[in-house]
This record gives C-alpha cells, structure tokens and sequence, in this order.
C-alpha cells in the first residue's frame, strides 16, 4: 500500500517539493510552446474555441432550427471542439457531479486506494495515476479516476464510490441526461453529412452498445508547470468526447499551426469530436490534437465522459456516402480495438494513407486519455 500511495501525483505535490522528477519532465521541443496558462486564457488575440448555444437545435421554425445546426455542423469540421451552452443538462445537476468529483478526491488518498485499479492485469476502472511511460519517456502530471456509466448494463457498482453519498445518484441521473445528448449530437451530425439523421448513431453501436465511460481528472498544483504537462497532446479515440471542469483553465487545442488555450465558459459543456467520428466521416469533422497543462497556483479537475463504440463488434472506416472519386477513403478499415492498439503502437504496416491521425499514432489515447 505504501508504494501505491507514493506513486500517486497528489502525494507528490503535498510533499513539499521544488522540483519536480525527472519522469515528468517533458522533451525539450514540447517545452517551448508551453507558457503560463492563466496569461494564455487571457489572450483575446486570434482564434477562440467557438461556443454554440444549443437552445434551438429542436426548435419547430425550421429557420432557427437549422441555423443552431448549421453552427454546430460547422464547428465539427472546422475545429473538432467546441463549447456548449444551453444543452438542456440542469445546472444543478451539473453542480451536484463537479462537488461530488470534488469531494472524492478531496478524500485522504489511503482512502481513494480502496478504489485503485490494476493497469498491469489491464482493468483501469477505479483510481489510478498515469503509472507506464507513454510514447514520450514522460509522465503526467495527473491522478484519476476512471468507469463506465453507461449503458446501465455495462456498469460495476462495485467501483462506484460510496463516499460522498451523492456520487453515485448524482453520476446516474447526469449519465442519462449525457446519454440524450448525445444522441442529438449524432442526429445532427448525420444530417450534416447528408445521411438520415439515427445513421451515426446506429453506426456507433446505438444506445445499446455506445459506451460511456467517465474519468475524473485530478491535476495537483504543480512546483515546475512550464516543465510538465497534466495530459500530453492527443486526439481522444472515442465518438464524442464531452467535458465538466472546475474553471481552472487548462485546455489547448492545436489550431492552424498554434496551440490555442481555451476559455472557461460558465455553465458550459465542451465537446470534442473523436477519431471514431471523423474516421466514419471521411475526415469532413475533425478530431482535434490537445493537450492539458498544468499550474502551480490552482489544482485543476476535469470530469470528461468518452461515448465509444464497442470495440469489436463494428468495423470503422469512412461511410460509402463520404467517399467519392475526389475524396477516396482516408483511412483503412479497422474495430475500435485495433484503432487504439494502432495509436498506443504506431501500426502503420496498412496504412496507405492514414491522415492526420497517424500525426499521433506516439501518444498514448487509450480510456483514460482526456483533454481538458
């Protein structure tokens, strides 16, 4: 046990250290575009992660209605991410899982242990740290934790914490509220791309296979932040990818040659498209590269739930009605299992041309990858 808890980020950084281990020291060529995240969030100078108000996306004047789809559709191709506003989750709900997230972790870590996962025999859901080197020789500077909360089928109670009491009430009725969304989401994106409007969703597995996984991500403050990174830069494997965080800034998305740092939006949900979207879409909506830095001033969370396919039971490649004579498929055939295994390992012996998501086949985007 004590091994465990000293492997944990959070005992590290209340340990009353200056500098920080070598392991989470980041390549030297990734070390010059970091800077202070609060002066970044600041900048009100070029790109800004767009914000869509979802308020009318089921609006009956068809006017309305498609101009709030069309900004939608529009912010999926363009940039892969987004924040939301007016998506029809309650606030008060919203607050309930952030201080429910809130006080697990603020529990002693020997009582967060309980709930420690097993990387090595390859369960990751519960409590855990980014124990292996990824692609990088790095780690990062974050703990988690990480389960499935949707279908209800697919959960494991017996992970779910049970301190504070409202976590596990609070985490439900947010998994059901997510999982509507969601399908609106995928509704409007297959219209978007000039399908009939479940298509995405059916291709995705559908409300019964999508899987919904929620991580919580804990980011400690940090002695040496411009050294160190809470997640290093991927694109996220899933579907869709939507994030909760406590206003701490943190996120950057790699935009037009530049790492941009988003804005916290009051009361918002950000979403990112994921590889398995843009794969099924032949690459017309993006899945963006990001990264999450971290600070010395203020300890950051983040709660991101991962819609995924199931990872054998469908093929993903670009749909037959993304891909013409001008626009043949960009990338091959593979299960969502393969496509993580491709990215965590480089596998490109097959790949005639496999876009810009073989940019990042080195990083590590398994489950418990999140941006933000």
């Amino acid at each position: 046990m004590a091994a465990a808890v000293a492997s944990r980020v959070e005992s590290l950084a209340s340990s009353g250290i200056q500098l920080i281990p070598k392991e989470y020291v980041r390549p030297q060529e990734e070390l010059t575009s970091m800077g202070n995240v609060f002066e970044e969030e600041k900048n009100l100078q070029g790109p800004q992660v767009p914000t869509i108000d979802l308020s009318q996306i089921e609006a009956e004047d068809t006017e309305v209605r498609d101009k709030c789809r069309d900004e939608l559709k529009n912010a999926a191709m363009q940039w892969g991410v987004m924040h939301l506003v007016n998506h029809g989750i309650p606030v008060e709900l919203i607050d309930r899982v952030k201080e429910a997230g809130q006080k697990f972790f603020d529990l002693p870590v020997e009582e967060k242990e309980k709930y420690a996962n097993d990387q090595a025999s390859g369960n990751i859901q519960g409590y855990g740290s980014k124990l292996a080197n990824t692609a990088s020789g790095s780690l990062e500077w974050e703990d988690y934790f990480f389960h499935t909360i949707f279908p209800e089928d697919k959960r494991d109670m017996s992970i779910w914490p049970k301190t504070p009491a409202d976590y596990i009430p609070a985490v439900m009725e947010y998994a059901k509220r997510l999982r509507i969304l969601v399908s609106k989401i995928l509704s409007v994106l297959s219209l978007g791309l000039g399908l009939e409007e479940g298509r995405l969703e059916k291709e995705v597995g559908g409300m019964e296979e999508l899987i919904l996984q929620k991580k919580i991500n804990y980011y400690p403050k940090c002695p040496q932040p411009e050294l160190a990174l809470g997640v290093e830069a991927h694109t996220d494997v899933s579907a869709l990818t939507f994030i909760l965080h406590n206003m701490v800034p943190g996120l950057q998305l790699f935009y037009e040659g530049k790492w941009i740092t988003a804005k916290c939006v009051p009361d918002s949900i950000i979403m990112h498209i994921g590889d398995t979207i843009e794969i099924l879409s032949n690459g017309k909506y993006k899945s963006i590269l990001h990264r999450g830095l971290v600070n010395k001033e203020k300890v950051r969370i983040s709660w991101a739930v991962f819609c995924e396919p199931p990872k054998e039971k469908i093929i993903l490649k670009p749909l037959p009605e993304t891909v013409s004579e001008t626009r043949p498929p960009r990338y091959p055939p593979r299960t969502f299992a393969q496509h993580i295994q491709h990215k965590l390992f480089g596998k490109k012996e097959e790949s005639p041309e496999d876009s810009k998501l073989q940019e990042v086949d080195e990083s590590s985007s398994d489950t418990t990858k999140s941006s933000s």
